[in-house]
């Protein structure tokens, strides 16, 4: 397998390689940075979930399991994993990121770390002057361009205002997974819906040398399904503040799940969703023992009651096998009147935003 060098991906100091000044002001990208809400503080809580790309189990193999799987020679397989999308079956192909480290090159799927990273990079596209998206002229969708521009100091402050510190060379290299990983989507028929890496564009465009620098300015492309989804407003608003306070992958999964498809919550409407999905769906629950499956699931359950998200949950069918022991649990979701408040601030900023069309 081909190395590839940091060099590909580090400094260009060519102030050419910024987007023209016209993508940053574009009608998709204003709507993508438009919120409804009432102060700029509720405005920093806010950012936006993606559709489809949302649902992707991308971010799901932990470093633990990755060190199980990764070969003396640093190696690791393509890795695949199955999963549904509004009912239709979906393949989900990851090759990992070549990355040079202290004891050579290894390579790594993007997982928790990365994950964070470009939630806090899509929450600084949504400042104006620092997001953009960039049609290129053209009238074919695969032609658009969107992401942002940014210095490893916003970044980093952005992570640690959200409790999610990370030191300059950690994010660089998250930054480099992201780049190095190539992610590819496929419909149960054989067509391909996506082939890409996590970002297909990373340039450090610095008037030094040290990309390291806290001053640099970067620029990161987004994945193109994050495109599409911001050219054709599929995006929802959501609180990003507590969705980057939820302490697991998988409670932060949760809530941005029920911020994106609970668009009918309410006092009288509760959300049902089995165990068996979450699993497949999420690929946060890979437990060995049912029971700890069951526990960890909960637990994540327990914790959008803590952050408001939800106000109880409750067993109301379980399905048992050999010896009575359980193989699926359906539960009912009941929402916490604040995330009620979210998701009608969202259900009419949509609306707003594809009257706009």
């Amino acid at each position: 397998m081909e190395k590839r060098s940091k060099k590909e991906i580090k400094a260009n100091n060519n102030d050419s390689l910024l987007p023209p000044q016209s993508a940053f002001g574009s009608q998709q990208l204003d709507l993508f940075q438009s919120f409804l809400c009432n102060t700029e503080e509720e405005r920093k809580k806010l950012s936006n979930t993606i559709e489809f790309w949302e649902s992707i189990p991308k971010y799901s193999m932990t470093q633990q399991a990755q060190n199980a799987l990764r070969t003396k020679e640093g190696y690791l397989p393509v890795l695949e994993k199955n999963f549904l999308y509004n009912g239709i079956e979906c393949k989900l192909r990851i090759t990992a990121a070549p990355i040079d480290d202290e004891n050579g090159t290894n390579f790594y799927y993007p997982s928790a770390n990365e994950e964070i990273v470009e939630d806090a990079l899509r929450k600084i596209a949504s400042d104006n002057q620092k997001g953009y998206f960039d049609d290129q002229g053209s009238s074919n969708q695969e032609d658009f361009k969107s992401g942002v521009c940014f210095t490893l100091n916003a970044l980093r402050e952005e992570l640690h205002e959200r409790k999610k510190t990370r030191s300059h060379k950690e994010i660089v290299r998250s930054l480099n997974i992201l780049s190095g990983s190539h992610i590819e989507i496929i419909f149960a028929n054989g067509k391909v819906i996506a082939r890409a890496t996590y970002i297909p564009v990373l340039i450090a465009a610095s008037k030094t040398k040290i990309v390291e620098d806290a001053n640099s300015k970067w620029i990161v492309q987004f994945h193109p399904l994050v495109t599409k989804s911001i050219n054709q407003k599929t995006f929802r608003q959501y609180d990003y503040a507590v969705m980057m306070s939820l302490s697991t992958q998988l409670a932060r999964w949760l809530h941005k799940k029920l911020a994106h498809c609970y668009t009918n919550a309410s006092c009288i409407t509760s959300y049902e969703i089995w165990m068996s999905t979450i699993q497949r769906d999420s690929g946060h629950l890979e437990c060995k023992r049912q029971a700890d499956t069951i526990r960890k699931l909960e637990d994540a359950l327990k914790e959008l009651i803590t952050n408001k998200v939800l106000s109880e949950f409750k067993r109301i069918k379980t399905v048992n096998g050999e010896k009575r022991k359980i193989i699926d649990i359906k539960y009912t979701l009941k929402p916490h009147f604040e995330f009620i408040k979210d998701v009608k601030a969202s259900n009419k900023r949509q609306s707003e935003a594809l009257k706009s069309d």
